[in-house]
């Protein structure tokens, strides 16, 4: 089952309160806050769809340009500094950048994870 939808870049999550019976969710991966509900599924997307739309609209307006999520940087903290040390003396030794290391372990965790 899958927790997210996509629109126009923007990732958005999906949710259900069973006490309001309502799905709903918020873009994800940016500041601004782009939220959304519906009773149905497709009344879920229709709202995500038009908040994402608005959001770009309401930006276009005031002359701003729009928060894109995921732009292909984030911090990393590692839980022990040994750990930190360990890959980045791999990486050296290795002849790639810590950067590499950390994104080449990511798509072989998530192709192993997906296959």
């Amino acid at each position: 089952m899958k927790n997210t939808m996509e629109y126009k870049g923007y990732v958005g999550s999906v949710e259900f309160s069973e006490t309001d019976r309502i799905l709903f969710g918020k873009v994800q991966g940016i500041r601004s806050l782009i939220s959304y509900e519906g009773t149905t599924v497709s009344e879920l997307l229709d709202d995500f769809h038009g908040a994402v739309d608005d959001y770009l609209a309401a930006c276009e307006a005031e002359g701003r340009k729009p928060e894109q999520a995921f732009k292909g940087s984030f911090n990393v903290r590692f839980k022990t500094p040994d750990l930190h040390r360990e890959a980045a003396v791999y990486a050296y030794n290795h002849n790639i950048s810590l950067n590499s290391l950390v994104e080449e372990s990511v798509t072989e965790y998530l192709f192993h994870k997906n296959n």
